[in-house]
């Protein structure tokens, strides 16, 4: 008798956990093939750029719209789109994504999908992008840096990044310690967002990679123990 009880208790709780879910709509962190096959299969697929206004302005995924829990037109906006269709959402990372595709699921929207790595995983894996700017760096002028130097580290990422800010201390660190035996390029998604596109390897910011004789001999994605790294790099032989 008591498990019939029990059985029947733990049915109840997943059926009551089931309606919660499915009431608040679906979420799901996807990676950018993924990602992209949903966008794609999509007439008039429903964007949201979840960054600030002046990110959005610089570059973002062609047809995107730009909004987040701080706009102004908050609710204009929300009203604006189909509930019973998919909402794609990415920003930097996935933290205003997140907050957004939450409320949006609060608000009983059947499907959000959000971009794991986000605007860096969608133009670093050479996605369509809009951009207002002509690239600082071009591909070609990365790979004759490459062709120059024996050790070479890139650091790829964003101003708006706020883990990509805490790479520049270790930088300055490793200039200090090495000098010309190491060339450091520093690479911003506002200043150069083409070449990322064109390497092709970047999913999120920031992405580290070092070189040496124009071979990756490692590649980071996130901050990770930086200097540590480049030291025992540059200690083998």
């Amino acid at each position: 008798m008591k498990n019939k009880k029990l059985k029947f208790s733990l049915t109840a709780i997943v059926f009551l956990v089931t309606i919660a879910v499915f009431s608040q709509g679906q979420s799901a962190n996807l990676l950018l093939d993924a990602f992209y096959a949903k966008v794609k299969s999509q007439k008039n697929p429903q964007i949201i750029d979840a960054r600030g206004s002046d990110e959005f302005g610089l570059n973002h995924i062609e047809g995107a719209v730009n909004f987040n829990l701080k706009s102004d037109d908050f609710e204009k906006r929300v009203i604006a789109l189909n509930p019973s269709k998919p909402v794609f959402i990415y920003s930097i990372a996935a933290y205003r994504s997140g907050l957004l595709a939450a409320e949006l699921g609060k608000r009983g929207f059947a499907e959000v999908y959000i971009l794991e790595g986000g605007i860096a995983s969608w133009i670093g894996g050479g996605k369509p992008f809009y951009s207002n700017l002509k690239t600082k760096l071009t591909l070609a002028e990365y790979n004759k840096i490459l062709s120059e130097n024996q050790y070479v580290l890139v650091d790829i990422g964003s101003r708006y990044c706020a883990t990509c800010k805490t790479v520049k201390p270790i930088l300055e660190s490793l200039r200090t310690q090495y000098g010309a035996k190491l060339k450091i390029i520093e690479i911003e998604l506002e200043e150069s967002p083409q070449v990322i596109a064109d390497l092709k390897n970047v999913k999120v910011f920031p992405t580290l990679i070092f070189y040496k004789n124009e071979k990756i001999v490692f590649k980071k994605d996130g901050l990770g123990d930086l200097k540590n790294d480049v030291d025992t790099a540059l200690a083998s032989k």
